[in-house]
């Protein structure tokens, strides 16, 4: 049995920078993997199969799931085990992780190379990004991947207040989608650099994903009343929220005073 952590994918900000003649958007986003994940297992075997436990279960179905596709287009057969820890159409691609996470499984049970981000595109935007699920700036429409300088050690709370987002009426919802591209990720950048770095970039999702579910700029609010906290944003598309803070142990005493019966919250460091 082969195992695989398929790890949350956080944009620390996200630039809506056109829309091509295809209607895909064009994206530039300083995309990051804390260890916060999705468990998946694999035996290789003679047929293709899923099952699926978790917290998130119950909002996925088995048929037309991605680990499938990700099993096929990675040319492995057996049985895949989901653990789905990861809240669903959250903003923090989810199962864009759980594909990119069976494709590295069925590379190493064939014991061949992990396919190149480009060749894996057909799954979905953010797959390629979530193959190697390490940082990264994200440019067009998800293909065009470029290193980043090392980013200071600081710690993240992510929060989903339990309200699923389709990231299609997110995109429906923009007003506008020519904005300008995030500026260079600064060299050497401790955190009170990289923090002044990122307050200065955006999310241009942001506004229409709260139009939606109200809920998110109450997550915000509560994360920037928190004076801990440096930085307070939405990832993605949303639902899920995040608050950067400078240790670990700050992030989850955030977690305890904000903890609700509805809220999803995980803290890790970037």
């Amino acid at each position: 049995m082969l195992t695989e952590r398929a790890r949350a994918k956080v944009n620390l900000c996200l630039h809506i920078t056109g829309r091509r003649a295809d209607g895909f958007h064009r994206l530039d986003s300083l995309v990051v993997f804390p260890d916060i994940a999705d468990e998946l297992r694999f035996a290789p075997g003679p047929e293709r199969c899923l099952t699926i436990d978790g917290p998130f279960a119950a909002g996925l179905g088995v048929q037309n799931n991605l680990v499938l596709d990700a099993m096929a287009a990675g040319g492995a057969s057996g049985a895949a085990h989901l653990t789905k820890n990861l809240p669903v159409a959250a903003g923090i691609g989810g199962g864009s992780a759980d594909a990119a996470a069976m494709l590295r499984l069925a590379a190493r049970a064939s014991g061949s190379a992990p396919p190149k981000p480009q060749q894996v595109a057909a799954l979905g935007a953010d797959v390629p990004v979530c193959l190697a699920s390490e940082p990264v700036r994200m440019r067009g429409i998800g293909k065009v991947l470029e290193p980043v300088p090392p980013l200071p050690p600081l710690a993240i709370l992510l929060i989903n207040p339990g309200v699923a987002l389709e990231t299609r009426a997110v995109f429906a919802g923009l007003e506008r989608v020519e904005n300008a591209q995030m500026t260079p990720v600064p060299q050497g950048a401790d955190a009170d650099t990289f923090i002044a770095y990122l307050d200065a970039q955006r999310n241009d999702m942001q506004e229409a994903a709260e139009r939606l579910v109200p809920e998110i700029s109450r997550v915000i609010n509560a994360l920037q009343a928190i004076p801990a906290c440096r930085l307070a944003r939405m990832s993605g598309s949303g639902s899920t929220c995040f608050g950067l803070f400078d240790d670990l142990d700050s992030a989850k005493r955030a977690a305890q005073s904000l903890a609700r019966p509805d809220w999803w919250l995980r803290a890790a460091m970037l």
